[in-house]
């Protein structure tokens, strides 16, 4: 007599872990890839960082002295190190009084400093007296910081 048949057997399901080679593999080329970009972006605004982050140490020190010609002697030392890391060296470094404050209003797009409060930049270390208005001088620089880095 016959031997009765037995009942199909089915192979036990396949597990995600551990992935294929090839799943590791793209995963690890798109960790390269992000890595490459955070690194990117991080390289592109790092002068824009360390100027502002010089900037709130200027601002922190002039509201808590309040010696107005440090402030501009400090801001001018500043917006000149920043011009020369986006511009031409030799177009800005030999850049004094007005023709700074003309390539600071056309670098920010704005007539802060031939017409407003950035003036102070070049007349106060003239100026017997100290500069009128640090915080408009701030507001303006902070400005063209965000603007130009």
């Amino acid at each position: 007599m016959a031997e009765p048949l037995r009942d199909i057997h089915l192979p036990a399901s396949v597990s995600w872990w551990p992935p294929a080679p090839g799943w590791v593999a793209v995963a690890l080329v798109l960790l390269g890839l992000a890595g490459l970009l955070v690194y990117l972006h991080r390289r592109r605004h790092a002068p824009r960082r360390a100027a502002l982050r010089e900037w709130n140490q200027l601002a922190a020190r002039y509201r808590h002295d309040g010696d107005a010609a440090a402030l501009a002697a400090g801001l001018s030392r500043l917006l000149r190190r920043a011009a020369l890391v986006r511009a031409e060296r030799q177009r800005v470094a030999g850049l004094t009084g007005e023709a700074w404050l003309a390539f600071l209003d056309r670098a920010g797009g704005t007539d802060a400093f031939t017409a407003g409060p950035g003036r102070a930049l070049a007349e106060a270390p003239y100026r017997p007296a100290p500069v009128p208005d640090g915080e408009a001088l701030l507001a303006c620089s902070h400005a063209w910081l965000r603007t130009v880095l």
